[in-house]
């Protein structure tokens, strides 16, 4: 696992270059809310208070990033809406194998410039994308990454902007 993120977070980094303002959804200890910090802002949500706890004290404790804002919240009953996605102008999310359906409806309605997706379902990832494509945004750029060899596990890191 910690070899895909590191993988995931060089793909991830210039997907979100130019942002400065980052929501970070379903961020668990942080990988990549703490990579992007170090030149952007980053709101960092997950349902896990234990994750969120770590996350906020590796920010508060790492030198040179910029604020890192946490919230322990059940994205899956509770998504962000597409009013309190206004202050981004980009979202990072990386739901598990379940997907983030709601939250895809939810970015889908807002007026997020870009989002970069993460997943470990492919078939998830493909229901979230399509739910935000019908809703304005384009597919841009789509990596895979066959993180265990030998085995139908395939990553996915992709752009869309509207």
């Amino acid at each position: 696992m910690a070899e895909f993120r590191f993988v995931a977070t060089e793909l991830l980094r210039p997907f979100a270059a130019e942002a400065d303002k980052i929501a970070d959804l379903f961020s668990g200890v942080g990988p990549f809310a703490l990579r992007l910090a170090d030149r952007a802002r980053v709101t960092a949500a997950d349902s896990d208070k234990g994750a969120v706890a770590a996350l906020k004290r590796a920010a508060e404790t790492t030198p040179g990033l910029k604020p890192v804002t946490t919230e322990a919240r059940d994205l899956f009953r509770r998504p962000l809406a597409a009013s309190e996605l206004k202050p981004f102008d980009c979202v990072v999310f990386d739901p598990p194998r379940q997907g983030a359906e709601a939250q895809a409806r939810a970015l889908a309605a807002s007026g997020v410039p870009f989002v970069v997706a993460v997943s470990c379902n492919p078939a998830t990832f493909a229901r979230d994308a399509r739910i935000m494509v019908d809703g304005g945004y384009r597919l841009t750029r789509v990596t895979p990454i066959d993180q265990f060899l030998y085995s139908p596990h395939v990553e996915v890191v992709a752009r869309l902007e509207k």
